[in-house]
């Protein structure tokens, strides 16, 4: 039956070769391979639609649906097959540009050639396609290209385009719209994926840069110092990164970018670091920020990439504080005076410190590493003593300095730099209760000899001290600075009890002091003068009957009088402490007093009395003459009033050596036993029973103030035993049990 009887019946090969392959596929192969537009006009395209549409909707056996699939597949094959393959082998061995652009080209043609068949077979993917679960018009044309094309010329194509690049990275000018291009097809062959574009492109792309930069890394390593050698590196990885965004699949860019790392940065870390006279350690002692910030941006990139460099950052720190403990060793061996007050030293450890805490956040960002280098290495250094004092001692004296008047000249800004500066110091100080008692004691003398220079300065170092180590740290320090406000208040009230009673030629200020808060102090029992015991004795019966319950004992040592001085026709006052106003008293009327007599009238051991004469005999205003005269008392020595002392100032101060300690060692030591025997028995009550090793490392790890050694723990245990807190295991004598 054909169509011309029928009338409604088109036969495969009639609708096939007067329609389809005439006026459709002929037209579409002419056009694309004249390399003209292709389009075709409504009503023709609407013919050869129906056509199809006609011929799939037929009953059977004339719906021509799987025959008009079978030769859509066909005839492209056959287009790519006899024209297509051919034009591309005949460009191979004509370069690699050339071959590029025609693969792109036959690409491009077929992209066309696809849209057009799937329009006019649209009716095949509505349904036939549908039906039977085949892949649609777009996918069988995309794989016939890929069996035909794609797979004969991938190896060909794939090393044009490497070598392209290659090309570019040795600064020539490439195609990169051909190369995107290509790239589209790779992607495309996928169908769907990106299989294609990896395994065919991607994967030798990569072996090729590897093989590349491996090249690279072996001439630049050789000729170049680290920082020019990174400058490459880094304008590398930036060209590299540019070209992904250029005309590469986003998904290679962090696999490029992990070979290029790997072959110019990983395989010559340490090489770089450690490169003479332009490693890292060269680096940070000539302070080039800008190379070490670019040094730490790229091997930030690798996988603990900069723990190396941070290893180094910390040995450098540390050699350079150890610079500093040295020359104050040097300064100490060619004779200088060892003393509790070096402020040259400290504030070079403040000024190292300072620049490498900007150094750390500066060029390294921050990062955690290097904050960790800066702990480690000014751990090691501030707990490095030199000398005959500790850097604790040195520490506290310096912050004395600051804090009390006559010491720095500072603003109040500059007064609460120093002290920032040097609580960051002291935050690295393994003996931090060692500071508290030395700053304890020569806060006291601050306070009590009225030479502090700001209340508000000691109110902001106990604050900051408090936030470091918290409450218990500086309670004291605060009951102290409290006990003075309270005082204030009782001395008005005792003013008051004054003004009442018959005059007198003696002025008199008591202060008031609670026990727990201050240091202890020596108390020697000095004999008094008359007119000032009338004093001590009116303040003692006002203040029982004001404060019954409190019980009151007197401090010589610490006191401060102003006594006047008649000197021939010139009247001083004279700045003492209560001792040696005591002293001076003795020496009215021309008196002359040997040593053993002045031990005997005042009451004093010669360890306090032999500082005393010494201040008023030796110092810079001798307002009493010893004999024989010399810079050191002798038991022999005798004294009298200098009759013939002058001096320019009316008020002078006459200060003395002290007679205290700056601290206690014993009584540290014994705090720190009680210390690490409340932390024991604390954590022997959590846990029960654990090992001597385990319980060590505890210990140590819940001291805060100090890190006593091992041997000391083990001794608190022992007493711990001794006294029944704990006990040995019975099947393990390193094992402890906690007593109930």
């Amino acid at each position: 039956m054909s169509n011309t009887t029928n009338g409604n019946i088109i036969q495969l090969e009639e609708g096939w070769n007067n329609v389809i392959k005439k006026g459709a596929i002929d037209v579409l192969e002419k056009t694309l391979d004249d390399g003209f537009d292709t389009s075709f006009e409504p009503k023709e395209y609407i013919r050869i639609y129906t056509t199809c549409y006609d011929m799939c909707t037929q009953r059977s056996p004339y719906n021509w649906s799987r025959d008009l699939y079978q030769r859509h597949g066909e005839t492209i094959e056959q287009y790519l097959r006899n024209t297509v393959l051919p034009a591309l082998r005949d460009k191979t061995g004509q370069g690699g540009t050339i071959l590029l652009n025609e693969l792109k080209h036959r690409w491009f043609n077929h992209q066309i050639m696809n849209k057009w068949l799937k329009k006019f077979f649209t009716y095949l993917d509505r349904y036939y396609v549908k039906h039977h679960s085949l892949p649609t018009l777009e996918q069988a044309g995309l794989q016939r290209f890929k069996d035909e094309i794609y797979e004969n010329v991938k190896d060909t194509a794939t090393t044009a385009i490497i070598s392209l690049i290659d090309e570019e990275r040795e600064g020539e000018i490439i195609d990169k719209t051909l190369i995107k291009s290509v790239v589209e097809l790779y992607e495309s062959m996928g169908m769907g994926n990106l299989d294609s574009y990896t395994a065919d492109l991607e994967t030798p792309f990569l072996e090729a840069t590897r093989t590349y930069y491996a090249k690279k890394r072996e001439d630049w390593i050789a000729k170049d110092s680290t920082p020019d050698y990174l400058i490459k590196v880094e304008k590398a990885l930036n060209e590299e990164k540019l070209r992904v965004s250029e005309y590469l699949n986003p998904a290679s860019e962090p696999k490029l970018r992990r070979v290029v790392e790997d072959e110019i940065l990983l395989k010559v870390q340490q090489n770089l670091l450690e490169k003479e006279g332009s490693g890292c350690r060269v680096l940070l002692a000539n302070d080039k920020a800008e190379d070490l910030q670019r040094m730490f941006s790229l091997f930030s990139r690798l996988e603990d990439g900069l723990q190396p460099m941070a290893d180094i950052v910390q040995s450098f720190i540390t050699y350079m504080g150890n610079a500093c403990i040295d020359k104050r060793q040097s300064r100490l061996d060619s004779g200088e005076k060892d003393k509790n007050d070096d402020p040259e030293f400290i504030k070079s450890l403040i000024d190292l410190h300072e620049k490498y805490l900007g150094v750390i956040r500066e060029i390294f960002a921050s990062h955690h590493l290097f904050q960790k280098a800066l702990k480690n290495s000014f751990e090691e250094i501030i707990n490095n003593d030199v000398g005959q004092f500790t850097n604790a001692e040195l520490m506290s004296t310096f912050c004395d300095r600051v804090l009390k008047s006559g010491g720095e000249k500072l603003n109040e800004t500059e007064v609460d730099q120093s002290l920032e500066r040097i609580v960051k110091l002291f935050s690295f100080l393994t003996d931090k209760d060692l500071f508290a008692e030395i700053y304890r004691n020569q806060l006291a003398k601050r306070l009590l000899n009225q030479r502090s220079a700001s209340d508000d300065a000691e109110k902001s170092m106990i604050s900051k001290l408090k936030c470091q180590c918290g409450t218990q740290f500086t309670s004291k320090m605060e009951g102290m600075l409290n006990d003075l406000v309270i005082g204030n208040d009782t001395k008005v009230e005792f003013d008051k009890h004054v003004a009442k009673q018959p005059s007198t030629n003696l002025s008199f200020s008591p202060q008031i002091l609670t026990t727990g808060f201050w240091p202890t102090y020596k108390s020697p029992d000095v004999n008094i003068p008359e007119n000032m015991t009338k004093c001590l004795e009116m303040f003692k019966e006002w203040h029982d009957k004001t404060h019954t319950k409190r019980k009151l004992t007197w401090v010589h040592s610490l006191g401060n009088a102003t006594v006047r001085a008649t000197f021939g026709k010139k009247s001083y006052d004279l700045q003492v402490t209560t001792l040696q106003a005591v002293a001076l008293n003795v020496f009215n009327d021309g008196a002359t007093h040997g040593l053993a007599e002045l031990e005997k009238s005042l009451n004093l051991d010669l360890e306090t009395l032999k500082p005393l004469m010494h201040s008023l005999s030796c110092g810079k205003h001798k307002v009493i003459i010893k004999s024989p005269a010399s810079n050191k008392i002798n038991s022999t020595d005798t004294f009298t009033a200098n009759a013939k002392f002058t001096c320019n100032m009316r008020k002078i101060r006459i200060p003395m050596a002290s007679i205290e300690a700056s601290h206690s060692k014993a009584r540290v030591d014994e705090d720190r036993s009680y210390a690490i025997e409340a932390v024991i028995v604390r954590i022997m009550k959590a846990r029960k029973t654990m090992k001597h090793q385990q319980l060590i490392s505890e210990v140590l790890s819940q001291l805060a103030f100090f890190k006593p050694q091992p041997r000391v723990i083990k001794k608190r245990i022992e007493a711990l035993i001794d006294r029944e807190y704990l006990e040995r295991s019975a099947e393990d004598q390193q094992q402890y049990n906690y007593l109930a």
